[in-house]
């Protein structure tokens, strides 16, 4: 159900209190008996709330002291990357942050003038150093990426750029565990004002390298021709300062709205809950630039930071994700005429069989993987995938000339290629998309949860092909049923079931007592509710509802 104020500018009685927030941070104590104050790695690193005692000091010390560890164990001994996102946590985590990492004897790199640093920065730099760097580096970025602003949030880069895998994540969690347990008494700690003296913390430009390559990857001059006019909501996020810097080196004639920090939040419009919530892909959240949408030739925003992309068009308004990841793939591998003939294309199981059928029709192959960016990191830097995107409107794609830019999530440059092809084709992306349906037919997808027990969770989390007997969905013959992702064999967590029209899959939450059923059709809407409801059946009967 959508709420009253969904859409609508934030009433100021509803915004965070920053000067408790920061106060909780360094005060309350979390408890590992407390299954919820304990650090636990999502697919998108430790979450959490400091008044809640889910995201305080202890919590990043006790992370950084296990990540110094990890970083010694494998022989890691280049500069950590750190950036930072706008939240208001961000900063005090990133303080703490370095004062283990100086402990530690870890060479550290932050943005200039206590600055912000989007998370595809932090993996283009990574990236970067280590071509020729003979010692390895990573990185950590600190955000919650689009969570409230009352959240915080911890991510480990590896060096090969991308999110860390659960190989890397379950030997964090479980040493920052132990060290919470043990009262952080294995953590080693500078104090505050003998960071910047110990000659381990360096201040550094991530934006202009990261600017000036921009040019390897999308044609800019393209963009800069057409004297588009470009609007763009950074939503008062990380990469503010590195739009501007877009504008000045390449000239374009852009417009930035809400191109201030503020870590309340206080300018945005409520998303569909009446919360704050930094979402680019929610037309609640992205109102005050839709409601813009005539006024530009198109228009784009980015969550704090900026690995997810939004697009306004002023044919369609905001895009859907899936509509925008199809229309993005049928253009670069139509129009990327350097790149390898063999490479494919990258999704997630819960992505639009849209880009199944983009991809028969240029001949490419589809790689389907299990949700979560970090599937996509192999393949991008050894060659094997052109492009990687996920449904929740996060994808990166390669250079040019083929070779990798970034592996984790770039929310800038499918903003930037969403000019390029306007520019280009003289038809904006939400117009692009309509061809694609006239072509391939009209996908009606959306996502329900259902309600469910941890130990339902559980259930589902093993669930084999096996426990669904049924031969039909929706009056349409089951083509497939999987637990393993066809793309690279791995756990999905739940359960895929796919006929010629449609599709369903479910998966258990991993912060709520629900579970996910993500479904489309490309019949109508009336099939599409077929399968949702037959997908919450079969499960139930399995599962024991």
């Amino acid at each position: 159900m959508v709420h009253l104020t969904a859409g609508f500018k934030a009433d100021p009685k509803i915004l965070e209190n920053i000067p408790e927030l920061i106060v909780a941070y360094y005060t309350l104590q979390p408890s590992v008996e407390d299954a919820t104050q304990k650090v636990s790695f999502g697919t998108s690193g430790h979450r959490g709330n400091a008044t809640k005692k889910s995201f305080n000091e202890a919590h990043i010390f006790a992370i950084t002291q296990a990540v110094c560890e990890y970083r010694k164990t494998n022989n890691i001994t280049g500069t950590l990357f750190i950036g930072k996102d706008t939240h208001a946590l961000s900063t005090p985590a990133q303080i703490s942050t370095l004062q283990v990492c100086v402990a530690n004897g870890v060479k550290t790199k932050i943005a200039l003038n206590n600055g912000y640093t989007p998370t595809p920065l932090i993996s283009f730099t990574i990236l970067e150093a280590n071509k020729n760097n003979k010692e390895i580096c990573d990185g950590i970025v600190i955000t919650p990426s689009h969570n409230p602003p009352s959240d915080g949030g911890f991510k480990y880069n590896t060096p090969n750029g991308g999110p860390a895998d659960t190989d890397v994540t379950d030997v964090i969690q479980k040493r920052a565990n132990e060290i919470l347990a043990n009262h952080l008494a294995d953590v080693k700690i500078t104090p505050v004002f003998d960071l910047f003296a110990s000659g381990y913390v360096e201040e550094y430009d991530f934006v202009t390298p990261y600017v000036e390559a921009l040019e390897t990857i999308i044609d800019m001059r393209s963009i800069q021709k057409a004297n588009l006019l470009i609007g763009v909501d950074p939503m008062g996020g990380s990469g503010i300062a590195v739009y501007e810097k877009i504008k000045e080196f390449y000239g374009l004639n852009m417009e930035i709205v809400n191109p201030y920090v503020d870590p309340t939040f206080g300018f945005m419009t409520c998303d569909h809950d009446g919360k704050i919530r930094m979402d680019c892909s929610s037309p609640y959240a992205m109102a005050s630039l839709i409601k813009l949408k005539e006024k530009f030739d198109i228009a784009f925003g980015n969550d704090p930071d900026f690995d997810r992309h939004g697009i306004v068009t002023p044919s369609v308004g905001l895009m859907n994700p899936n509509h925008y990841l199809s229309v993005a793939i049928w253009y670069l591998f139509s129009y990327r005429i350097e790149w390898n003939k063999t490479l494919k294309i990258g999704k997630t199981l819960v992505s639009s069989s849209m880009i199944d059928r983009v991809g028969e029709s240029i001949a490419r192959e589809v790689v389907e993987v299990p949700v979560g960016f970090k599937w996509f990191v192999d393949g991008l830097i050894n060659g094997e995938l052109g492009f990687g995107g996920e449904e929740s409107a996060g994808a990166s794609f390669l250079r040019m000339d083929g070779s990798v830019w970034s592996t984790d999530k770039d929310g800038i440059i499918l903003n930037l290629l969403a000019a390029e092809m306007t520019a280009k084709l003289k038809k904006d992306p939400g117009e692009l998309y309509i061809d694609l349906e006239n072509s391939f037919g009209k996908s009606y997808y959306a996502r329900i949860d259902a309600v469910a027990t941890p130990e339902q969770k559980n259930k589902l989390k093993k669930l084999s092909p096996q426990d669904i007997t049924s031969d039909r969905l929706a009056k349409e013959e089951i083509i497939g049923i999987f637990t393993q992702a066809s793309g690279n064999g791995k756990s999905i967590g739940g359960l895929k079931v796919t006929t010629k029209n449609g599709w369903f899959a479910a998966r258990p939450s991993g912060t709520e007592d629900v579970y996910k059923i993500y479904a489309e059709s490309f019949i109508n809407e009336e099939h599409l509710a077929t399968i949702q409801k037959e997908a919450q059946n079969m499960i139930d009967a399995v599962i024991g509802q």
